[in-house]
């Protein structure tokens, strides 16, 4: 049955063919928010990926998949390859086997070729704590970032077939190393390092990836990043220190030798998902603001809020701002950069948001339900052209 369902999945990813932008949504059944506090549940449902047909108006649910993932680490735990043919999920932390209630370091990246009939899946090892995870636009690489060992996991990817090549140092465990972001040309990388407040560049040859030793601040507790398609700008969401301040992006100019931060825009509190428009033009930042706090906290906020900034002439200028659902986490943009989804762990669902000709977000009151707490929210990098 099993096999068949895979099959029958196959074949409608092959029959929406072209018109279908996938973005995919990795779920967390293990945690839930009890007045904001992080709690583990007892006996969860399996952790789930949803299949999301970005490029339909409206987005449309493909099919859930059975995915184990986790929401602990920053929301790019999933990719897609350019081609959309292949699908990697990172797993950073399971329950422990010996003692229920408590969640221990994972290093499983389970790898789903979805253009397959059927369908199939493998698991394959990375690092501990196995976080954020980045493809490089040709397809040909995958980079893991692994928090809880300050290391980096380097994949070939050939075709559906993909293997571990090497693993590089970078810092020790206490550097939290969360997320490492592809340049689009191939040749560098940065990796996020929360525990220690750095981001490290490194550089890549082919499959040979080296840190170089070039280590720069942003702000408290850099988190995700994203690098501009045209390799000129990239920007850290500084995750905070969660006491109730706001918080900030920062913008990187790597046309610089050597590259470092050339601005710093506050968002509010806790900046957690994080996306670029296809034409880098546009940046969408997610923020907790408090939605993640207890009730009787003076920083709480019953939603969300999704941020939406202009990158312009090398300076992030406010767009407009919009709520979201309570403990949000991911953000997505569709090709066309006129459609937003965001996610809510604490709602278990993706929010619809349409950009008007004027940039304005408008809530389209759509919402697509999903099996598990939003956690990581991606959609493939496409090929330079």
């Amino acid at each position: 049955m099993r096999s068949a369902l895979l099959a029958g999945l196959a074949l409608t990813l092959l029959a929406a063919g072209a018109q279908a932008q996938l973005a995919v949504s990795a779920n967390d059944n293990k945690l839930v928010l009890v007045n904001g506090v992080p709690s583990v549940v007892q006996k969860p449902a399996p952790d789930t990926v949803a299949l999301i047909d970005l490029g339909a108006k409206p987005p449309s649910l493909i099919r859930h998949l059975q995915v184990p993932t986790s929401v602990v680490g920053p929301p790019l735990s999933v990719a897609l390859t350019p081609d959309e043919s292949l699908l990697l999920v990172t797993s950073s932390a399971r329950l422990d086997p010996q003692a229920p209630g408590r969640l221990v370091p994972d290093k499983r990246l389970t790898v789903v070729a979805l253009k397959a009939n059927p369908l199939a899946m493998v698991e394959l090892e990375a690092g501990l704590g196995a976080a954020g995870v980045s493809v490089s636009r040709d397809g040909r690489l995958a980079l893991v970032a692994n928090r809880n060992e300050g290391t980096v996991s380097v994949f070939r990817i050939q075709g559906t077939a993909v293997s571990k090549v090497a693993t590089v140092a970078v810092a020790g465990p206490e550097s939290g190393l969360a997320h490492v972001a592809i340049a689009p040309d191939g040749r560098s990388a940065l990796a996020t390092r929360e525990g220690d407040h750095t981001i490290s560049l490194l550089a890549i040859d082919g499959e040979k990836v080296t840190y170089t030793g070039r280590d720069f601040g942003a702000g408290l507790k850099p988190y995700g990043i994203v690098i501009a398609p045209d390799g000129r700008h990239a920007v850290v969401a500084n995750l905070g220190l969660g006491r109730g301040d706001n918080d900030t992006v920062g913008l990187i100019d790597l046309t610089m030798r050597p590259p470092r931060v050339v601005e710093t825009y506050t968002v509010g509190q806790t900046p957690e998902g994080i996306a670029l428009s296809p034409d880098g033009r546009l940046l969408a930042v997610v923020t907790m603001n408090g939605s993640n706090k207890p009730k009787d906290s003076p920083f709480y906020a019953p939603a969300g809020r999704v941020v939406l900034l202009r990158l312009h002439r090398d300076r992030l200028q406010l767009v407009s701002a919009a709520p979201v659902g309570a403990w949000a986490q991911g953000v997505a943009f569709s090709a066309d950069g006129r459609t937003v989804v965001v996610q809510s762990m604490a709602e278990r669902s993706l929010a619809v948001f349409a950009i008007g000709g004027d940039l304005e977000l408008r809530d389209t009151g759509q919402r697509i339900p999903l099996q598990g707490g939003g956690a990581a929210l991606r959609t493939a990098e496409r090929p330079l052209r």
